[in-house]
């Protein structure tokens, strides 16, 4: 079979084997790619609106016992900038992103001991009292270093927390799912066993998340491959993903020292990820990471949503790559590629069009 038999089936609603991907990857032109993407996506989105979403990711602690080697964002406890945050910054922080018109706050940091699941009890709790806004927060490495501490299980800690009033989770610590790779960037963080184990039990208790993944450190393309196998078949089990997210590592300021990833690479990727990913809605660009121009040309490779406009960003800017866009900015990229801008919530229900 030829590529563009390969691609006229998938489009046609067959599912890509991952023989199909390495193939497609290897050897098709990347405009055909792009076509391919923008076709199953406007398949599945008509209506030819673009996605974003205003909202704030706040880092209650840089300290972090896990120490990976491509974070140049955690301190030692005795890091003379090592902190963990205070409630008055905290709400300050809360107030000032629903001023701007925030949904959402994304709050996540390091593995620090000296805060346990009730510290994250009381800051959500207290958090709902004051404020109407959405917890899309903790991802599966904080959840399971929560659950070893409080020496309960990963469903009781999902539990008690979504009853303090987490709503979602960010898909935040999946880098790459392959264990391969997780030894050697981060051997200290959850294995990928463990990370889906978290996704899996989140959907079982009607908390929906995201997925992510960390292209370009030292993986190669049949890992990333079976990291999109992993999460394509828990979203056969239990349809709680909401998006997939695929970012690039950058290198600087971090132990891992590696060629940052081409912008064609990433489009090549992302767009085949569309065509894989046959039962995820959203596919998310990434200007955080590729920048804003990057960022447009995804809604051209199978992209629907670009995230957020990011009121505060601190782990990527750590690495000194830092692109964060203004409203106005993100509806005029939008607009700018031929698409129509809308507002969302973390739910993905549109909130307003422009």
């Amino acid at each position: 079979m030829n590529i563009n038999e390969i691609i006229n089936e998938i489009i046609q609603g067959r599912r890509m084997s991952n023989a199909e991907f390495r193939y497609l990857h290897d050897n098709a032109d990347l405009i055909s790619l792009a076509k391919a993407a923008t076709i199953v996506r406007n398949n599945r989105f008509p209506s030819q609106i673009s996605t974003y979403v205003i909202d704030r990711n706040i880092n209650y602690t840089n300290i972090c016992e896990c120490q990976c080697s491509f974070c140049a964002f955690y301190r030692d406890k005795e890091a003379e900038d090592a902190y963990i945050i205070d409630e008055s910054t905290l709400y300050k922080k809360i107030e000032e992103a629903l001023a701007m018109g925030a949904s959402q706050v994304m709050i996540q940091g390091g593995l620090n001991s000296d805060l346990d699941i009730s510290y994250f009890e009381n800051m959500f709790r207290q958090i709902k009292k004051r404020f109407k806004i959405t917890i899309h927060s903790l991802t599966a490495p904080e959840i399971v270093f929560l659950s070893n501490k409080a020496g309960i299980s990963v469903k009781e800690t999902l539990l008690r927390l979504q009853g303090a009033g987490l709503d979602s989770l960010p898909g935040g610590g999946a880098e790459i799912l392959h264990d391969e790779v997780r030894t050697q960037i981060s051997p200290n963080k959850i294995n990928s066993t463990k990370w889906l184990e978290v996704m899996r039990t989140a959907h079982e208790i009607g908390m929906k998340t995201t997925a992510t993944m960390m292209l370009g450190t030292v993986e190669s393309l049949d890992h990333r491959i079976h990291h999109l196998e992993s999460i394509r078949n828990l979203q056969q089990e239990s349809s709680g993903f909401r998006a997939f997210i695929a970012w690039t590592y950058q290198p600087g300021n971090s132990k891992l020292i590696v060629e940052k990833m081409s912008a064609s690479l990433y489009l090549r990727f992302l767009a085949l990820s569309r065509l894989y990913l046959d039962n995820f809605d959203h596919i998310q660009g990434s200007f955080v990471t590729q920048g804003p121009d990057i960022g447009q040309l995804s809604l051209f490779f199978g992209a629907d949503d670009l995230g957020s406009i990011m009121i505060e960003e601190n782990v990527v800017r750590s690495t000194g790559t830092s692109f964060i866009l203004n409203i106005a900015d993100m509806r005029q990229y939008i607009r700018n590629a031929g698409r129509i801008p809308a507002l969302r919530d973390t739910e993905y229900n549109i909130l307003e069009t422009y």
